[in-house]
C-alpha cells in the first residue's frame, strides 16, 4: 500500500510540473540552448565517471 501512495505522488507531481510548465514556461532562445547543450555534456560526463568511481569502491 505504502507503495501506491508513494508512486502516486510522483506521478501527481510529474503531472504538475508537465502542467505548470507548458502554462508559464517559455520557448529557449537558440543561443542558449546552445549554451546550455555545451554545458549539459561536461555534466553528464562528469556523472556518468562518479557513478563509475562510487561503484568500484
Amino acid at each position: 500500500m505504502t507503495l501506491l501512495i508513494i508512486l502516486f505522488c510522483v506521478f501527481a507531481a510529474v503531472a504538475l510540473m508537465v502542467i505548470l510548465g507548458q502554462r508559464f514556461g517559455k520557448p529557449m532562445e537558440a543561443e542558449q540552448q546552445q549554451k546550455y547543450s555545451k554545458i549539459l555534456w561536461v555534466v553528464v560526463l562528469i556523472a556518468i565517471v562518479g557513478a563509475i568511481i562510487r561503484e568500484m569502491l
